[in-house]
């Protein structure tokens, strides 16, 4: 790694800690960063999953009071989220790396669209009446196929997970959060553990990312509100599409 690639990585995970706190997307940062040093699609992907998992250990700490009274549900989820997330994994491993080259830049565009809705989401979910139903079937459905494609690629997981706990989960939003949050890290912990023994990660740009983007997190997260909501998800999601287009064409 040049000293130029470490800023680099250095400074997509404080940007990625601060957007993540703010809106979410913060894997559009830091994945076309990693790009950008030379890694394949599949090393970058497996290796900004190890980097941003302090990202969501610190966000399920921080949501800790709204979890509160949610014990049952968040087991019963977590469980489910946790078998999608293995098939997600094995998905991932097990698959060419021309398989996951070629599904990228789609993937991308999915999560770029979701955080491009998420104003609208969370407007939708504000005041809704607090109702559980997590033996829906369509929800165990919707959260295995949620961890499944956390654990395969996780950009924009927070409102892929926040549009299928809303659709499903009758609560406040801010309870909905804490129970994304807690989800999110179930899934990224799985893939995690995963990509640990059997992935190509580089561990030397995970050892810039991961405290940088612990410290975006406290840190940036203020910094990153003073910009408008507006301007910030549009930059983000603008740079989700530009890397998709790019990977097609190339």
């Amino acid at each position: 790694m040049t000293p130029a690639d470490g800023i680099l990585l250095g400074l997509a995970g404080f940007a990625a800690g601060g957007v993540n706190a703010a809106a979410g997307g913060g894997s559009l940062i830091t994945f076309p960063a990693l790009l950008a040093t030379g890694l394949s699609p599949l090393s970058a992907n497996v290796t900004n999953t190890l980097s941003v998992w302090p990202g969501y250990v610190g966000g399920t700490f921080g949501y800790r009071k709204e979890l509160e009274g949610q014990k049952s549900r968040a087991i019963w989820l977590g469980v489910v989220a946790a078998i999608g997330a293995v098939g997600g994994s094995v998905a991932l491993l097990t698959l060419s790396a021309g398989v996951f080259k070629a599904i990228v830049p789609v993937l991308l565009l999915v999560s770029s669209g979701l955080l491009l809705v998420q104003p609208r989401l969370a407007a939708r979910l504000r005041n809704q009446p607090a109702e559980a139903r997590q033996n829906n079937p369509v929800l165990v459905i919707a959260m295995l196929a949620a961890g499944a494609y956390g654990a395969y690629f996780g950009g924009g997981l927070g409102v892929l997970m926040l549009g299928v706990l809303g659709g499903l989960v009758r609560d406040s939003l801010q309870r909905l959060n804490g129970l994304k949050a807690l989800l999110s890290l179930v899934i990224n912990t799985i893939a995690a553990i995963a990509f640990i023994f059997y992935g190509p990660i580089d561990w030397v740009s995970v050892a810039v990312i991961a405290p940088a983007s612990l410290l975006g997190g406290f840190a940036g997260a203020s910094l990153m509100r003073r910009l408008p909501p507006t301007i910030l998800r549009a930059v983000v999601v603008t740079l989700g599409v530009v890397v998709a287009i790019i990977l097609i064409v190339k």
